[in-house]
């Protein structure tokens, strides 16, 4: 008895497998029920078919008959099994079933013969899979057709001088066999516990605590492993215990994981502290410790849970938190130490241009030589280009530590473009550029900060006119599309390589290294842009391939970036570094 419950355990198991996923708990058993069926259909047939028909159709086409049964029966477990879609199939083997059951009878000689007891098995088996009284009704139609088909049937070869025997007791016997060992180890059992999942086989396999939980949350069983990982007694965690011992900012995500298991999930995972007992009074702290747990769909109305120790796992992550930290603070210190030391720079270099300026107006007198004019001027160009440098570093420092303030204000954007191309206009002839503007005439006003579209036009600009080889061009375009505004910056310069377009837009970063490089500049002009950019809430995009030139495209919202507080000066000084690049600093990608 213990063997034939074994196999038969094994027999319900590997039909189970063939339940395709996502079919749902309620109608998983019917679904296995059919299969194992329609498994073991064709052995009965098999048997009919040999004890019959081969004494009037010989045996090629007895085998013929054996494997047309064997091949339909399994290709149609095999078809629920791949799509999960059982009615359509269930009602085929019905037809079929009913089809083989009046040839079988029609064959054994006709309503006469032991064989004709095999109308039976339709409403029973159909009412085994589906357990519905429209199932019951549903076989006894399937019953009396096979019944209304036998004259047709008995007219037939297979058929014809076929008369009723003793050795035809065989097939029903078979058939009743068959009834009585499904009714023994169904007896007594709930559909719901057909098949359960083996908590000690899974303790086996897993160094794990195997929890089985009811679809209201209650743990109703709990592995021998929870005395050794928990430091529990199995029976400690019954009800609602385990959940009691879930650190509460936990409970949630654990709460998740379930709810997402009753709503049809097969698989669930979530990560929660347990508190366990204390192994000594000296013991300090809260005892919470890290643990994985992952759901699992089980047969019936429960799940499975496996709860594994995660310690090593949270190590890992609280170093790694610690690491960011690190780093974070560090990205603040330096943001800090260069607005510091900007800010020292820049009034000995205003001294040093205003007075340069007064030298080279010659207002206490002239120069006694031509040559320190010129020198003067140099003075001046170097000191406001170092300036520049300055309030640049000034102004990404600003950015990334959160201070940078911008005031949006309604302002005509052709104006704004018209100012920064005449501002470069100098330095485009000095290159031969050609620089053309095409502003779309519904372009209108935009809601922005106007220093800070400026500073933008002027950047892109002056990289244009920077990278573009002499007599190249240069061109600015802009349009309205919806509630955003996209223009761009356009040149026929160097272009950059895929690779190198992720490093574009870093602090003092250029694409050429220190000793291939041939233009001037810090590397500050694309970061400036891309920082002033997100404060908009605007994005950006370049496209560049080498030699084909750069195109660098901004969309800003119309009315203006959406309205935040203005946090206080304690506030700022919080703020991590990098926080102005977590808004929605653009996307870079190469064309062509």
């Amino acid at each position: 008895m213990t063997r034939y419950g074994e196999f038969s355990g094994a027999m319900a198991g590997g039909c189970d497998r063939l339940v395709h996923p996502s079919v749902s708990d309620a109608e998983r058993p019917r679904q296995r029920r059919l299969v194992g069926l329609l498994l073991a259909a064709p052995f009965l047939l098999a048997g009919a078919g040999v004890v019959l028909v081969s004494a009037n159709l010989g045996a090629a086409s007895t085998f013929a008959v054996i494997f047309a049964a064997f091949s339909l029966s399994w290709l149609a477990a095999l078809l629920i099994a791949a799509s999960g879609k059982a009615p359509l199939v269930a009602s085929s083997a019905l037809v079929a079933g009913a089809g083989a059951i009046a040839a079988i009878v029609a064959a054994a000689g006709g309503l006469t013969s032991p064989a004709a007891l095999l109308l039976a098995a339709l409403p029973f088996e159909a009412y085994w899979v589906w357990r519905t009284r429209s199932a019951i009704l549903a076989g006894a139609a399937a019953a009396i057709v096979a019944l209304l088909l036998q004259p047709i049937l008995g007219s037939l070869p297979f058929a014809a001088g076929a008369a009723a025997s003793a050795w035809q007791w065989l097939l029903p016997l078979a058939w009743a066999a068959a009834v009585a060992a499904r009714a023994l180890k169904f007896a007594g059992q709930s559909e719901s516990e057909n098949i359960n999942v083996p908590a000690g086989a899974l303790e086996d396999l897993l160094e794990a605590v195997v929890l089985r939980i009811a679809r209201n949350g209650d743990v109703v069983d709990v592995s021998e492993q929870s005395r050794s990982m928990l430091r529990l007694q199995p029976e400690f965690l019954l009800g609602t215990a385990f959940f009691d011992r879930i650190h509460v900012a936990d409970r949630v995500g654990y709460l998740c994981a379930l709810a997402d298991m009753r709503d049809g999930a097969s698989l669930r995972h979530a990560e929660l502290r347990l508190r366990l007992p204390r192994q000594s009074e000296g013991e300090a702290g809260d005892n919470f410790h890290p643990f994985a747990l992952e759901f699992m769909r089980a047969e019936g109305q429960s799940f499975v849970a496996l709860v594994r120790d995660n310690a090593t796992v949270a190590d890992l992550r609280q170093e790694l938190a610690k690491a960011a930290d690190a780093v974070k603070g560090a990205e603040l210190a330096k943001s800090n130490f260069l607005a510091a030391v900007s800010h020292e720079l820049r009034t000995p270099l205003n001294a040093i241009i205003g007075f340069s300026d007064m030298l080279l107006h010659e207002m206490f007198g002239p120069f006694a030589e031509p040559r320190q004019k010129e020198y003067v001027g140099i003075v001046r160009e170097s000191g406001q280009h170092l300036l520049d440098v300055v309030n640049s570093i000034l102004d990404v420092s600003k950015i990334e530590s959160g201070c940078y303030a911008i005031n949006p204000e309604p302002f005509r954007f052709r104006e704004a473009v018209d100012m920064c191309a005449s501002m470069m206009a100098l330095q485009a002839e000095a290159k031969a550029h050609k620089v053309s503007v095409e502003i779309a005439a519904g372009v209108g006003e935009v809601k922005a900060d106007r220093r800070a579209v400026q500073q933008i036009l002027i950047n892109l600009l002056s990289n244009a006119v920077k990278f573009t080889p002499d007599g190249g061009r240069v061109d600015v375009g802009a349009k309205r599309l919806g509630s955003r505004l996209h223009f761009w910056v356009s040149d026929t310069g160097i272009g950059v390589a895929e690779e190198d377009l992720s490093r574009l837009g870093t602090p003092f970063m250029q694409v050429q290294n220190d000793y291939t490089r041939r233009f001037e500049g810090t590397g500050l002009g694309l970061s400036l842009v891309k920082g002033l950019v997100a404060l908009h809430d605007g994005t950006m995009s370049i496209e560049s391939a080498p030699g084909e030139g750069t195109t660098v495209t901004i969309s800003l919202p119309v009315e203006g970036p959406a309205l935040r507080p203005e946090p206080t000066r304690g506030e700022l000084m919080r703020l991590p570094a990098g926080k102005a690049k977590e808004v929605r600093d653009g996307s870079l990608r190469k064309a062509g």
